[in-house]
This record gives structure tokens, sequence and C-alpha cells, in this order.
């Protein structure tokens, strides 16, 4: 079987434009409003919990790759520190959230497999294109 790397690039794109896009257009019915003054303060926007999904996702791969792959990656675990920093400037909370879903998606995996099987090959593919899915869900719905 080959395997493509097409996956992860592409889906950390989509993801990646349609945060920034999302983050750079308010919405044409919303009230104008003075930020904050408390540097806490959360911007929720629309599309929260499916970058929930993403990020735990993200972890879930990043723990399956790096489980079947005889060398390190550490490219997912990089794509979710873009996606933070994209996402979540100075909304602490977010981050907080985000960074969770990433770490459960790794040790819901983490406590399952120890080594790497064909289940865990299957499950790192689906992952991959629910993910890929998501991505481009978000940027249809959100990204202009």
């Amino acid at each position: 079987m080959i395997h493509i790397r097409l996956g992860r690039p592409l889906l950390i794109c989509i993801a990646l434009t349609a945060a920034s896009a999302v983050v750079a257009q308010p919405t044409a019915n919303a009230p104008q409003t003075q930020p904050a003054d408390n540097a806490d303060a959360e911007r929720p926007t629309p599309y929260d919990q499916q970058l929930s999904r993403l990020a735990e996702i993200l972890g879930s791969i990043d723990y399956l790759r790096n489980l079947c792959s005889a060398s390190r990656e550490d490219g997912w675990r990089g794509d979710m520190q873009q996606l933070l920093d994209t996402e979540t400037k100075g909304e602490p909370k977010r981050k907080e959230r985000l960074t969770a879903a990433f770490n459960r998606g790794y040790r819901s995996f983490a406590s399952v497999y120890a080594d790497c099987t064909q289940q865990a090959r299957i499950a790192e593919e689906r992952y991959r294109n629910e993910g890929a899915t998501l991505a481009t869900e978000i940027t249809a719905r959100f990204g202009n």
C-alpha cells in the first residue's frame, strides 16, 4: 500500500487559511464593541466546536504517526502550535481548551495502542480524512 503525504499539508493549510480568514473578517450583523480591558477576554467564534475537534484529531494523528513511524515526526505538534498562534492570540482560555483537546486526542490513543498495528494505521488514516473534511467544512462555511 502506498501512502501519499499530501493529507497533512493540505489539512493544515486549509485549517490555517480558514482560521486566519475568519479571524480577519468581522461579522456583518455583529455589533461593533470596544475591546475589553481584560487581557483574558475571550472572543469565541462560531467554529470553536469544530476547531476543538480538529485539535483533538491533530493530537490523535500526532500519536499514531509517531507510533507507526521509524523516526520521530514533530510536524503535527508544530502544526497545532501554529494553529494556536493563529487562533488564540491574547486568549489564554481558548488556548487552554484547544491544547486540552489536542492532549485528549493524543492520550486517547496512547491508552489503547502501545504498538503499531493495522488497526492503528487504519485509525490514523480515518482521522486524517476526518480532519481534512472538517478543515474543508470550516473553510467553506466560515472562510469568507
